[in-house]
């Protein structure tokens, strides 16, 4: 008879230790992600600028030699510049920093 009470006390008080641990363990991720956050977005705001700068001066180059693939060179480079800064906010507004 006791051993049949430890056994549904084990059964039932499981489930609640499970989830004291599991909160605990997503508490510490959450923590340690949001230490990342931070240089994360930086570090992509960054590459943003370097990819700016170096399409900026590949477009200019175009423009001066007369090249036909300007307009289409020009958008790439804009459109992945938007991207980087796009996605560098986003990431901070998403984890709520």
């Amino acid at each position: 008879m006791i051993k049949h009470f430890f056994c549904w006390l084990f059964i039932f008080s499981a489930p609640v230790v499970v989830n004291a641990q599991g909160s605990l363990g997503i508490d510490a991720a959450t923590s340690e992600l949001v230490t990342y956050v931070d240089p994360v977005s930086n570090m992509i705001l960054i590459l943003g600028a370097i990819v700016g700068l170096v399409g900026g001066v590949r477009v200019f180059i175009k423009w001066n030699s007369g090249d036909q693939d300007v307009q289409k060179a020009l958008m790439g480079w804009l459109g992945s510049c938007l991207f980087l800064v796009t996605v560098g906010i986003v990431i901070k507004a998403f984890f709520g920093v």
